[in-house]
């Protein structure tokens, strides 16, 4: 059997952070004299009492070495449950929102997908704005961490082609870990007050730009406007968003070492190239279908074209106009997009650029061979060969992938939810991009209208594609609860 104790104490210990997290939106509705602010108070307390119990419980208890098993078990429990605990500010909070709705949005926050079921954002009390956020930001740097410290460990999806030696023994994952999120932390925080400051000397003011700023860093999409960023309607501000989306896509482990005085990387890594190869081509594209359809012009379509496809490409989610009204060409292009994603070791979700990089390189090999039956050809990525159980894991990432999406279709589908509802709510929960397309669920929409089976379908696609599919799907499996 898979010894818990050790799961249950890091578990206690991620619980008792979340509540110290909770007090920072408490600190907020405090500060305007909001009444709420005795909700997180009481949420935090419940949280920080059953988080310090389970730590005391387990006391004692190995933490600096997991196996396997337990590893892939810690991961999917440490979203889960924060996920639920997360929720309690949402369900206790005068919102209207039922158990599952808070659960909702707690887990779409965490995972930052940014889907949302609250209607009337701009007179929902700033604490819990706050909340949405901060949820957001610390899914970011969470994600970070787990692409850099355990995915490469549990060569999920082909992640082992970012393993390091710091990463090859189970016993050095927990201290390194530590280590790698105390040196991401500086600057991911780094990053979000440089962008905090941006957007306000641009127009926001201090509570919208610091909250934006931490979404856009985490590319969650979680706005503090009905409008999302259109509401603010400055080009501006789209543009310095634009970035934030751009920095929190790109692999973090490039800027510590960028910070150490090593730009090479940033620019040398075949993936940044052919993620802003693809930004730029897709943004040129959409631009060109605005100016012939719509008749705008060269700059706004650029502006627009820019926002929305970089948006839905990285997962954040934020809107600036409600491209579902583009035609049928442009919501084909943006349901393409939520699948792409962006970096690994990034904040961002979908399947990642390195992925289609390897099928890439592996399919170019299969059609080279069809040609020369006698010669050999290798797959290489970043100029190096890539080795087969790398390919067979990507490959068969692809194969689940798209078999998720197309089971949770069906499932919403079977829900009562139609055609365009049921496809696009599968695919931006599972690439966690948060809105989706038509009227319900659309740029302009919420997901409060949908019934309550079909928002748990989606809360588990939304854990599902945060992490990477094949560390939940593994606990499915007899083999893995034997000895």
């Amino acid at each position: 059997m898979i010894k818990i104790a050790p799961i249950f104490h890091i578990l206690g210990v991620l619980i008792s952070m979340l509540a110290v997290a909770m007090m920072v939106p408490a600190i907020v509705d405090l500060a305007v004299g909001n009444p709420d602010w005795q909700v997180f108070v009481a949420s935090s307390t419940v949280t920080l009492f059953i988080g310090v119990a389970v730590v005391l419980t387990t006391r004692g208890q190995a933490t600096s070495s997991l196996t396997l098993r337990q590893a892939f078990l810690l991961t999917t429990l440490s979203w889960a449950v924060i996920g639920l605990f997360a929720a309690l500010p949402f369900a206790f909070a005068d919102l209207d929102l039922s158990f599952t709705d808070a659960v909702f949005e707690s887990v779409s926050g965490i995972t930052t997908t940014g889907s949302t079921v609250i209607v009337g954002l701009d007179f929902v009390p700033p604490g819990i704005l706050m909340w949405r956020a901060l949820l957001q930001w610390l899914g970011g740097i969470g994600i970070i961490i787990m692409a850099l410290a355990v995915m490469p460990m549990l060569s999920v999806g082909g992640m082992q082609l970012f393993k390091t030696e710091a990463f090859d023994a189970p016993d050095k994952v927990v201290p390194r870990a530590t280590e790698l999120a105390s040196n991401i932390g500086i600057v991911y925080v780094g990053l979000t007050v440089i962008w905090a400051f941006a957007l306000y000397f641009v127009g926001m003011s201090g509570f919208d730009a610091v909250a934006h700023a931490m979404t856009s860093i985490a590319t969650g999409g979680y706005s503090t406007k009905d409008g999302s960023i259109g509401h603010f309607d400055s080009a501006t501000i789209d543009y310095l968003i634009i970035g934030g989306m751009l920095v929190g896509s790109l692999p973090f482990v490039h800027y510590l070492k960028a910070v150490r005085g090593d730009l090479r990387p940033l620019w040398y890594d075949s993936q940044v190239r052919w993620f802003f190869w693809i930004v730029v081509s897709v943004v040129a594209l959409m631009a060109l279908w605005q100016m012939y359809a719509l008749d705008r012009g060269i700059l706004d379509a650029l502006r627009y074209a820019a926002f929305n496809c970089i948006s839905v490409m990285t997962g954040t989610g934020y809107a600036t106009a409600d491209y579902g009204a583009w035609g049928g060409f442009a919501m084909a292009t943006m349901f393409a997009l939520s699948f792409v994603g962006g970096c690994a070791g990034s904040t961002t979700c979908g399947i990642k650029i390195f992925r289609f990089q390897v099928l890439h390189a592996t399919a170019r090999a299969q059609i080279e061979r069809l040609l020369a039956p006698h010669g050999v050809f290798i797959p290489y990525y970043n100029g190096k060969p890539i080795p087969e159980s790398v390919s067979e894991a990507v490959m068969g990432f692809f194969f689940l992938y798209a078999l998720c999406f197309v089971f949770l279709a069906m499932i919403l589908s079977a829900l009562g939810l139609d055609f365009v509802t049921a496809t696009s709510g599968a695919a931006t929960a599972i690439s966690n991009v948060g809105p989706g397309l038509g009227d319900v669920i659309g740029p302009s929409g919420t997901f409060a209208p949908l019934p309550d089976a079909a928002k748990w379908a989606l809360c588990a696609g939304m854990l599902l594609g945060r992490l990477e599919l094949f560390t939940i799907l593994v606990l499915i499996l007899p083999s893995f609860w034997r000895n």
